[in-house]
């Protein structure tokens, strides 16, 4: 993988959290943090949607 598809990688990753928080905000009644971490306990979360789950929370808790 080359340095620019590699950051190209992150913008994606980065505008994926940044709708997921979009998301979870909407579908916690305005509480992404928590509606984050309730949905992380769920043991059907798959590996992927814990992975994006993980990094609402680290975002999120950046902004606190």
């Amino acid at each position: 993988m080359g340095l620019r598809s590699w950051l190209g990688s992150l913008r994606e990753d980065d505008a994926a959290v940044r709708s997921e928080i979009w998301r979870l905000g909407n579908a916690h009644r305005g509480e992404p943090l928590e509606g984050a971490r309730r949905e992380l306990k769920d043991p059907g979360t798959s590996t992927a949607r814990g992975m994006l789950l993980r990094a609402c929370i680290r975002q999120l808790e950046a902004r606190s």
